[in-house]
Parts: C-alpha cells; sequence; structure tokens
C-alpha cells in the first residue's frame, strides 16, 4: 500500500469483548480513499463487530480508531452524516414503498427540501427502482430490496459507505449488478469498506483483510496475497480423488487438501524442497492414477492458509 495515501480508516489495537468472548482481537487497519476494502472471514470471525465500531455504534474495549479525521466513538454523531451504512438484513420498512422509504431516509439526514426531489429522482434511476416506486418495500423481490437499501445509504452522498455482508440473500446476477454500482461509487471517490465470505466477492476488492477468531491474518491486495501464501499448491486430476486425498492426508507435510470435483488442491508448505516430487512418490507407491501440476494459489487458497493455525478464541458475529 501506498504509505502516502490518505486513510480515511485508521484503527490501532481495536479490540471489543463481550465478558469472556473477544469478538475483535486488537484490529490493525488502514483504508486509504476511493478503494473497496474487504473484510473476509467466516461468520463469527468479528466482521461485523469490526464495522459497528468504526461507525461509532460500538465502544472498544481498547484500542482507537479515526474514521474520516473524527476519532470514535467520540465523534460518533459528527461522522454519522459523511457515511453510509448498510447491514446484512434489510432494515428499511416494509409497510412503506420505494418513494415513501427514499423519503424517510431523507428526513433522517435533513437533506435539503430545495434539492431533496432531485436527488430522489435521480437515485430510483440509478438503482432500477422506477418500476417499484409505488410497491412496498417488503412485496419486493431480494434483488430490488438489495437496491433500495443500497440508495438508502449513499443517498448522503457519503465520503465512506460501510457495508455488511450485502449480497447474502440475492441470486448471482443481482451481485453481479451490485458490485458494477460499487464499483462506480469507488470511481466517483467513495471509500468502500464491504464485509464477505464470498471468495469471488474478495477477489473484487482493491484490498482486503482476512479475519480469523476475531484478528487480522493477513492483509493486502488480492494478488499480493495470492503471491504470498507461504505454500505450494498442487493440484492433483485423479480418477479416484478419495483414494489420493486418503493417501496424502496421511503425509505430515500436507497442510490441506480440498476437492473440486475430480481434482484436489494440495497445499504444502514452501519450506518443503520439492513438493511435487513428493505427492507423485504416493501415488506411484499406491498405484493410484493421477496427474499432477504446481498452480497458482486462489484467494481460497490463502483464506485456508492463513486460517490454518488451530485456536480456542471464541467467535462472535
Amino acid at each position: 500500500m501506498n504509505s502516502n495515501a490518505e486513510l480515511v480508516i485508521k484503527a490501532r489495537g481495536l479490540t471489543k469483548r463481550f465478558g469472556n468472548l473477544t469478538a475483535v482481537d486488537h484490529l490493525d487497519l488502514d483504508v486509504p480513499r476511493s478503494i473497496i476494502y474487504g473484510f473476509l472471514g467466516p461468520n463469527g470471525s468479528g466482521k461485523t463487530t469490526a464495522i459497528r465500531m468504526l461507525c461509532g455504534l460500538l465502544t472498544p474495549s481498547e484500542g482507537s480508531a479515526t474514521v474520516l479525521g473524527l476519532e470514535v466513538p467520540e465523534n460518533a454523531n459528527a461522522l454519522k452524516p459523511n457515511i453510509g451504512y448498510m447491514t446484512q438484513r434489510f432494515s428499511l420498512y416494509g409497510d412503506l414503498t420505494v418513494q415513501e422509504n427514499l423519503e424517510f431516509i431523507a428526513d433522517i439526514y435533513s437533506y435539503p427540501r430545495h434539492s431533496r426531489n432531485a436527488r430522489i429522482e435521480e437515485l430510483i434511476e440509478q438503482y432500477d427502482l422506477a418500476g417499484q416506486r409505488t410497491q412496498f418495500a417488503g412485496t419486493m423481490s431480494g434483488g430490488q430490496r438489495q437496491r433500495l437499501a443500497l440508495a438508502c445509504a449513499v443517498l448522503n452522498k457519503p465520503q465512506l459507505l460501510l457495508l455488511d455482508e450485502p449480497t447474502s440473500a440475492v441470486d448471482p446476477k443481482s451481485r453481479r449488478d451490485f458490485w458494477a454500482k460499487l464499483f462506480a461509487l469507488a470511481d466517483a471517490g467513495t471509500t468502500i469498506l464491504i464485509s464477505t465470505h464470498y471468495m469471488d466477492e474478495a477477489e473484487r476488492c482493491h484490498r482486503l483483510a482476512i479475519l480469523d477468531h476475531g484478528r487480522k491474518v493477513a492483509d493486502g491486495s488480492p494478488a499480493e496475497l495470492q503471491a504470498a501464501t507461504g505454500m505450494s499448491i498442487i493440484e492433483v486430476l485423479a480418477k479416484d480423488p478419495q483414494a489420493v486425498q486418503r493417501e496424502l492426508d496421511k503425509l505430515p507435510e500436507v497442510a490441506s487438501i480440498t476437492q473440486l470435483g475430480m481434482r484436489l488442491r494440495v497445499l504444502i508448505p514452501d519450506t518443503n524442497s520439492d513438493p511435487l516430487s513428493l505427492v507423485d512418490r504416493v501415488l506411484v507407491a499406491m498405484n493410484l492414477e493421477a496427474s499432477t501440476e504446481i498452480v497458482s494459489a486462489s484467494l481460497e487458497d490463502v483464506f485456508v492458509a492463513a486460517t490454518m493455525e488451530d485456536s480456542s478464541v471464541g467467535k462472535a458475529a
């Protein structure tokens, strides 16, 4: 990351405990302006808790965070007009129409009345909601509700947009269209922090942090993370992948094996000087029919490698 880039979010040692549960564990974070920064992690890895601290909804147990130049949570009220927040679950009013929801959000943000109608019309057109203008939000499809929620989140033209797993309940086309909207926002200068557990979404981010048990275990661009897994990735195309996996699982050098159809992705620490020969010797010795090759790491390989260490730390949403 360019050390001279303006940071929209800076957190140091950010920690949140709920009794004996450590939800976020000494998180350090640097998010430059006008990029899409991802939080990648399984359910319970602390993504939501971290976002809530960054927008001032939760008070940290330890550490500090500065968002748009303001320390949080002390300056949460001053921060609110400059951020948009879209939660995982649809949180607008189902018994209000699309138009009424947008008008209500405009009231919350005290959007200037002389330009309010023009802004709402702009959003209805931009987020393809003209056909649902008078439809009650509770009767809309998942993709339509998602577009409405995003329109409401950006109504005040926020400098920072916080999105908590916003695509968890929509179809692939709606997810693809949603990401096109996010890139347009980033290109226009909006900084976006998005949490996800989808690998394909994480690959779309300019930068991302991988969270596990509340800890940041990796941070960088997808390409940087893929180049620094610390693992050699052996892809095995096998006639009987289950039999191959049973034998390879016996090797202490093998860190992880993932099956993808008839293929296996075998992770071996790159301290091993000849991982391909190691796998080939097992296949020959057990007379197993398969072909092998060293391949580049996928983001899923990165995630597996980064979260491999067993931990007894509790989990939180």
